[in-house]
C-alpha cells in the first residue's frame, strides 16, 4: 500500500511564497508521472502541475511562470514552489502521483490534501 503525506501550506500575505512537498511511502513500487492539483471553494479541483519520471513537465496557463514543480526520485517526493501568491491562489492543494507495482498494476493516489490560503 501507498501513502502520500503532504506538507508545506498555510497562510501567507499576496506576493509571498509557499512550498508544496508530497512524500509516497510504502513498499515495491516506481512512480511514474507526479502532480499538483487544486480545489477552490464552490468550484471543482483543478490541474496545477504535473511531472513525468524523466522531468518533463506541464502546467496550467493560470500558474504558469509562477510556480514550478520538480521531484526527487530517491525521495519518491514531489514539490512545489508557489511564487507571488494571489487571492485566487487560496484552494486546497492536493498531490497525485501515478503509481506502479508488480502484481498491481499502475494506480494513482491522492494526498490528504493541504490547504493554502493567501490574504492579507
Amino acid at each position: 500500500q501507498v501513502q502520500l503525506v503532504e506538507s508545506g501550506g498555510g497562510l501567507v500575505q499576496p506576493g509571498g511564497s509557499l512550498r508544496l512537498s508530497c512524500a509516497a511511502s510504502g513498499r515495491g513500487f516506481t512512480i511514474n508521472a507526479m502532480g499538483w492539483y487544486r480545489q477552490a471553494p464552490g468550484k471543482q479541483r483543478e490541474l496545477v502541475a504535473t511531472i513525468s519520471r524523466a522531468g518533463s513537465t506541464n502546467y496550467a496557463d493560470s500558474v504558469k511562470g509562477q510556480f514550478t514543480i520538480s521531484r526527487d526520485n530517491a525521495k519518491n517526493t514531489v514539490y512545489l514552489q508557489m511564487d507571488s501568491l494571489k487571492p485566487e491562489d487560496t484552494a486546497v492543494y492536493y498531490c497525485k502521483m501515478r503509481v506502479w507495482s508488480l502484481g498491481g498494476g499502475a494506480n494513482d493516489y491522492w494526498g490528504q490534501g493541504t490547504q493554502v490560503t493567501v490574504s492579507s
